[in-house]
């Protein structure tokens, strides 16, 4: 390769396609080399593309000849555009936008530059690379565009949206997704409203539409994809946009408060009071510079707010789950909507600077939401204002975040990506005036472990900053300015509670061991690498859960068996040779696959899900179980399949696992446990039939109780009902150990194991380990080592003859 060529940059929504169309190329050279960088998905799985990305490919392949940038299509030209402007301005003038289709012209930009082109040459010839298909075939004609589809070349569709608050942020970022996937051009409105048609792939233009639970939305897509891009629509309407109809969802913009704060995240906290809104941002009143000024000022300021809002959406998959994190997916397409990008880029031509064109454009397309009858999807015009603030301050120098609070931070409610930067080490709680328990927002201040109290009421928001506040987050309770004898209890609450936790760590790599003698094995329940060093990080025994599920979920296509085993080594790895157990794949119904479409199910809780999904698809299960068998023979490793309802479905399982050891060539492992979930009911009260077929039972009693009780977990409305603490969920419990007989061992791997009132009843019911998240687990050692087995076995008798939870709890104190 020479140091003097034209270089390329490849930018596509996907990392794949683009790698697959460079390789492609590079066939075509024989040999030469040219530089080609490409700047493609927000990462290895999730499609998107990056302005900041870009920068750095033009970068990479700059030599000084120039670059010839490919998009594939829709928000690619659009990032592009912007990574353009922030580059310096004598790498801006090497640069070539081409509008060549991404493989042809790919191919044809490659073999020219690699015979020694300028870079406008290359760009030409690129640009004519349809011409031999153009004349073998004859050109394509060319439909008009207009505001209104004129059903030439169209296929069409319609839906009804059963979700219950409409096309909201996370199911409307889920369309325009699936919309921008393809070569194809979507138009959409609301039947029910009678609306006119609007962009399907901008979720600003989606939002006027105001589609509520049970509206008749049409769809209307013309393009070389037409049809596959309507098939996808329609399937993923069908399936609710991957979203649970009885999911919970933030408050509505509109708050009612409860009669009484909710304790909603565990802990004692006391310090002073802090605002954690920031104040409003002031545009200043000062004269424009040149266009092309302002928009690289908002183009960079765009770039970083992008980079960060990615960074925090990956946070939140890691430590709260890929569901919640979902709703930055919304974030991130507001900065790339073509109808927003537009509004600002035309006041700026008209003279207004960067952000007060920016503000102005906010201003009217939140106005735009508020205008929606609907008031949850009225709510969403919090989410524009907040984001619109993010480019804003980025755009004025004034970013700032409030990883820099302290204290007991008061807010009405806080944001995903406000609650994200949170620093647990500085924030002694959180009082919001409004909010819910089940909210993004309070779901990551628990996984941070950060006190947190929700419907607090409108009049904590004057109280004054610097009031010391008392905040009991467990029991919903606060004290705010309280008298020193007061103060002084809290106080030494706090220190005492600060000072068993700090003990529970000092000893979390030691064994819990019982009063009587009893070692009692504490795991962790884990979803990745990184949760896996946690783990061993706060003394983890074992791995008890490990979630195989985050290797599939939101891609194209199955991980196979080198990925999944290469994965599952480095999770191994990370707990030094501690027996790790993999759950096969738990996914269906409620948590779809995107490359094995299901049939939308009415419950899908009572559906195809777990073990059912992956036996009626056992090519699926048989290279999960390969993988799974090829690390058991180099550390120790415990196979569980879930939601086992028959004895049929675990020899189903246990037979595609004989024949995964015979395909490993090796024989089978000595390390290798073969075990099963308890979430069944009846899987719990005929655990004995299970036992000759098992070496451990795990129960997960997330589920088992929701089973149990007919109560949705997701379902506030019955949150009462669906208590792990019932007597007859506890008799469950008890009939699985009484099942295992001291031939299979029994673990708890859901939450109620880290509830440490329960450590005790459990041990006494004949549980031999349990699992937990991995900061639970030197508080569960702790639990644990403060039991008598004899004791509890007492207590447990004593409890299960109750008559109702709220007896259970008093009884445990």
């Amino acid at each position: 390769m020479s140091d003097k060529s034209v270089g390329l940059v490849v930018v596509s929504h996907s990392r794949a396609l683009a790698r697959a169309a460079v390789a492609l190329a590079q066939e075509m050279l024989h040999g030469k080399q040219i530089r080609i960088s490409v700047a493609a998905g927000l990462d290895e799985t999730t499609f998107g593309t990056d302005a900041a990305a870009i920068v750095d490919a033009i970068t990479a392949a700059d030599r000084g000849d120039g670059v010839v940038v490919l998009m594939d299509l829709g928000s690619a030209v659009l990032s592009a555009e912007l990574a353009c402007e922030l580059l310096d301005d004598d790498v801006r003038d090497r640069v070539r936008l081409c509008p060549a289709p991404l493989v042809e012209g790919l191919v044809v930009a490659a073999v020219v530059a690699a015979g020694g082109a300028t870079v406008d040459e290359v760009a030409a010839e690129a640009t004519g690379a349809l011409a031999g298909k153009i004349g073998h075939l004859g050109p394509a004609p060319v439909a008009a565009v207009a505001d209104e589809p004129d059903g030439v070349d169209e296929v069409s569709g319609a839906f009804v949206v059963a979700n219950p608050h409409g096309l909201h942020a996370r199911p409307a970022a889920r369309l325009v997704q699936e919309v921008r996937r393809r070569d194809a051009r979507a138009r959409i409105r609301n039947r029910s409203t009678d609306s006119g048609w609007v962009d399907a792939g901008s979720l600003s233009k989606l939002a006027t539409l105001g589609v509520r639970c049970g509206d008749e939305v049409e769809v209307r897509v013309s393009g070389s994809q037409a049809a596959e891009t309507l098939d996808h629509v329609l399937a993923l309407a069908g399936r609710h946009f991957d979203e649970s109809l009885t999911a919970p969802t933030p408050s509505v913009a509109e708050p009612t408060v409860a009669h009484a704060p909710i304790g909603a995240g565990p802990g004692l906290g006391i310090g002073p009071a802090h605002s954690a809104r920031l104040a409003a941002v002031e545009v200043p009143d000062v004269p424009a510079e040149e266009p092309a000024v302002e928009w690289r000022r908002l183009s960079k300021a765009i770039a970083g707010v992008r980079r960060t809002i990615s960074q925090l959406r990956t946070t939140t998959a890691r430590e709260v789950g890929e569901t919640e994190a979902a709703i930055f997916d919304a974030h991130q397409l507001l900065l790339d909507d073509d109808a927003l990008l537009t509004a600002v880029r035309e006041r700026v031509d008209g003279g207004m600077s960067a952000p007060a064109a920016w503000s102005a454009a906010i201003d009217d397309l939140a106005a735009e939401f508020d205008g929606v009858p609907d008031p949850y999807l009225r709510a969403r015009a919090e989410d524009v204002r907040a984001v619109g603030e993010q480019v804003l301050r980025a755009m004025l120098g004034t970013a700032t975040t409030t990883s820099t609070l302290a204290g007991v931070l008061i807010a009405t409610d806080l944001t995903p990506a406000e609650a994200a930067e949170l620093d647990p080490t500085q924030v002694a709680a959180v009082l919001l005036a409004f909010g819910s328990p089940h909210a993004h927002n309070v779901i990551l201040l628990r996984a941070k472990g950060i006190p947190v109290i929700v419907g607090a009421g409108p009049t904590v928001l004057t109280i004054p900053d610097g009031t010391v506040i008392a905040v009991d987050g467990t029991r919903g309770e606060f004290v705010v300015d309280p008298p020193p004898n007061v103060r002084q209890d809290f106080a030494a609450r706090v220190a005492a509670l600060a000072q068993r936790q700090s003990n529970a760590m000092a000893r979390a790599a030691e064994p819990a061991v019982t009063r009587d003698g009893v070692t009692v094995g504490v795991g962790a329940n884990i979803g990745s690498v990184d949760d896996a060093r946690a783990a061993a990080a706060q003394g983890a025994d074992f791995a008890g859960l490990v979630r195989t599920e985050f290797l599939f979920l939101g891609r194209q296509d199955a991980p196979d068996v080198e990925e999944q085993f290469a994965v599952y080594r480095k999770i191994a790895e990370s707990l030094d040779g501690r027996r790790i157990t993999l759950r096969t794949l738990d996914v269906g119904g409620d948590k779809p696959l995107e490359f094995l479409p299901t049939a939308a199910e009415v419950n899908p809780f009572l559906g195809v899900r777990g073990i059912r999904l992956s036996l009626a698809h056992p090519d699926l299960l048989a290279d999960q179980l390969l993988a799974m068998v090829r690390l058991a023979e180099q550390t120790p490793v415990s196979v569980m399949f879930p939601m086992v309802s028959t004895l049929d479905e675990l020899l189903s399982g246990r037979r595609l696992l004989d024949e995964a050891v015979a395909r490993s060539g090796r024989g089978r492992p000595a390390g290798l446990q073969v075990g099963m979930m308890v979430e069944v009911p009846a899987a719990a009260l005929k655990a004995a039939a299970f036992t000759r077929h098992v070496d451990f039972f795990s129960i997960g009693t997330n589920d088992l109780t929701q089973y149990a009780l007919a109560a949705d977990r997701n379902n506030d409305a019955v949150a009462t009902i669906g208590d792990t603490f019932d007597p007859g969920l506890l008799a469950l419990i008890r009939a699985t150990c009484r099942g295992a007989a001291g031939q299979a061992t029994v673990s708890v791997c859901g939450e109620f194991a880290a509830d440490e009132r329960a450590v005790a009843l459990l041990l006494g019911m004949g549980v031999d380990s349990l699992s937990v998240t991995p900061p639970a687990i030197p508080a569960t050692k702790e639990a644990a080592r403060a039991v008598d087995v004899d004791e509890a076995r007492l207590l447990a008798e004593q409890v299960l003859a109750l008559d109702g939870a709220a007896a259970v709890r008093d009884r445990l104190g």
